[in-house]
């Protein structure tokens, strides 16, 4: 895991009162240096909701789609993020769930696309979409900045729509993003085999230490390549489309096929997609969805535990300190430097 050092004491100097706060507003699509630091008002909570101090949050690809101005329902000026770490501030008329200074995320539900999100300071989100975190003495707030969107994809996606139990042979296609790396070091701690692809041979080791027993290199065509090996029965599909074909091909008879991601930037295909061309015989494909009511029912006390502040740190790619890193933070995650998710720290306190 890599530190980006910054000049974050001098971000929050710029702060004049209590009242405001500093936030990374976009006000047109386009690259990385389309975000603004600036000043605005804390927002108020309403009953229903709660005020969050953002402490950390994480770095998502859908955000790069919508700075990239592919979310049309997405309106600018918009404060991103659908996902943050932080200490709850003010809970009006949910004093009996939260009180301030507990540690909390949060995550999905509109956040950081129909209402202003973690890319700063202080988010106001419904309370319904805030989980409390009961042992975060057990980890940095770097480490917990990147667990809410990750997590509950990564548990969702292995747990709800493959079903994953010991013993499983797991591939999983995209190994080397957040989620893929999560999923290799949950899936294997929980028994099952697991093997990750990459386009990058010199990320081969980083696979195997999050837990990845075998490593295939992905050129798009992977197929041939399995079916020499003992097989799988589950497979977890984080490119998208330009290798879904490809991956339903590398699963045995009864097993599955989830798509969760598209870090190809591929959504649909361009061609007509035949299932009875396309999907084997007794093959199952499926897909996992992301949502509030996902995150809140994800257990990240158990994953805390079950994991340990050494294998999350491994999830990590590269830390940045300060919103004013946010561009910064950004191209890295266009040019896929980060070998692991992408966190922010407001400030290095």
């Amino acid at each position: 895991m890599s530190y980006s050092a910054n000049s974050a004491s001098a971000v929050a100097s710029q702060r004049p009162d209590e009242s405001t706060m500093m936030a990374a507003v976009i006000y047109e699509a386009g690259g990385p240096e389309v975000f603004k630091v600036e000043k605005r008002q804390i927002p108020t909570p309403e009953k229903g909701q709660v005020l969050i101090r953002i402490k950390a949050f994480g770095l998502n690809r859908s955000e790069m789609f919508t700075r990239q101005g592919h979310s049309p329902t997405v309106k600018f000026p918009r404060i991103l993020g659908i996902e943050a770490a932080g200490v709850i501030k003010e809970a009006p008329g949910n004093e009996d769930n939260f009180k301030e200074g507990d540690v909390v995320t949060t995550a999905m539900g509109g956040m950081g696309r129909d209402f202003d999100g973690g890319y700063a300071e202080y988010t106001v989100v419904p309370a319904s979409q805030v989980q409390l975190v009961q042992i975060a003495d057990n980890i940095s707030w770097a480490m917990l900045g990147a667990l809410p969107e990750m997590m509950q994809t990564t548990w969702g996606a292995l747990f709800k729509a493959l079903r994953l139990q010991d013993n499983d042979r797991l591939l999983i296609r995209g190994g080397t993003t957040s989620v893929g790396l999560a999923a290799a070091a949950i899936a294997k701690s929980h028994g099952a085999f697991v093997a990750a692809t990459t386009r990058k041979p010199e990320r081969e080791q980083l696979l195997r230490a999050n837990g990845a027993g075998q490593v295939f290199i992905d050129n798009g065509m992977i197929a041939d390549q399995v079916k020499q090996t003992e097989g799988f029965n589950k497979v977890l599909e984080m490119v998208g489309v330009t290798t879904l074909r490809d991956s339903l091909q590398c699963v045995e008879e009864g097993g599955t096929v989830c798509m969760v991601g598209s870090v190809s930037g591929k959504w649909a295909f361009d061609d007509g997609f035949s299932p009875m061309v396309s999907i084997p015989t007794a093959v199952s494909l499926t897909a996992y969805h992301s949502s509030a009511k996902s995150f809140v029912e994800t257990p990240l006390d158990e994953i805390i535990d079950h994991l340990g502040a050494e294998r999350i740190r491994t999830l990590i790619g590269k830390v940045f300190i300060g919103l004013d890193k946010i561009n910064e933070a950004h191209q890295c995650m266009d040019e896929d430097k980060a070998g692991g998710k992408i966190v922010v720290l407001i400030d290095d306190k």
